[in-house]
């Protein structure tokens, strides 16, 4: 199993020591992920966060396919229940037709907008993020989190280190 691990620090300075100090325990840069504010604050020799971890794309994708796919069903079901006059219709491919185009236009739509949306479970980092924070996460097989937390704390004895989801990390981190 895989603890994920999340923790603020002030500045790019103190970020890169920690990574400095992950990757020597053994830890690959792509179990390291750190989001700054990308404009006034960018990441140097620190692994960025990439565009789905940052984005609220993959969550609007999804949210698009089921409900594009749910719509274009409910628009089938009635296409094959109420025929237009003197057009044959094959039920079943125009519901499987109709269900396919729908959620092929909700995921178009949605990921259309999710790109443009913070990731919501960095929402609620968006303040320290705007302060020049950087918030790092590090994931981390369950047998070693003991030592990374401690590895962490080596270079900030006061950081507040959490685990698990990020829904309501906010409170765990401030």
């Amino acid at each position: 199993m895989t603890t994920r691990l999340y923790f603020l620090v002030d500045g790019n300075d103190p970020a890169q020591l920690i990574v400095d100090d992950l990757r020597n325990a053994g830890i690959d840069d792509g179990e390291i992920h750190a989001v700054a504010h990308r404009e006034r604050y960018p990441l140097e020799g620190v692994p960025e966060a990439n565009f789905t971890q940052r984005t609220d794309f993959l969550p609007a994708a999804r949210r698009g396919v089921a409900l594009g796919g749910t719509t274009g069903f409910l628009a089938g079901l009635a296409a094959v229940a109420l025929p237009v006059p003197g057009m044959v219709l094959a039920g079943g491919a125009m519901v499987a037709s109709l269900t396919a185009a729908g959620a092929a236009v909700g995921t178009w739509s949605a990921t259309l907008i999710g790109i443009g949306i913070t990731h919501r479970d960095l929402q609620p980092f968006e303040e320290a993020l705007e302060q020049g924070q950087i918030l790092i996460l590090v994931d981390v097989s369950d047998d070693r989190v003991d030592e990374i937390e401690a590895l962490i704390r080596r270079r900030e004895a006061d950081v507040v280190i959490a685990s698990g989801e990020l829904e309501h990390a906010r409170e765990d981190v401030s």
